[in-house]
């Protein structure tokens, strides 16, 4: 965090949330779906986004679930949401 004098290496973040996810991590699933289906920090890819969230849904994460439906919200998908 920059207010405490660290860099941010968003590279070595999405290794390690990768690398966690691998490993079952939901909270890993839910940043790195954050992170792509916002394009912060990668190329932006709304789809690979909601599959790290879906993942992460199934297993009860509750901020996937909700981002999920956010989303299809979003969309125009009322009754999906």
């Amino acid at each position: 965090h920059r207010a405490y004098g660290l860099h941010q290496d968003i590279p070595r973040a999405f290794e390690l949330w990768t690398e966690a996810a691998r490993l079952g991590d939901l909270d890993a699933h839910f940043n790195l779906g954050c992170r792509y289906y916002d394009g912060e920090g990668v190329k932006q890819d709304v789809d690979r986004g909601i599959r790290h969230w879906q993942h992460a849904a199934i297993e009860g994460h509750p901020e996937s679930r909700y981002m999920l439906g956010y989303h299809e919200y979003s969309s125009g998908n009322h009754e999906l949401a």
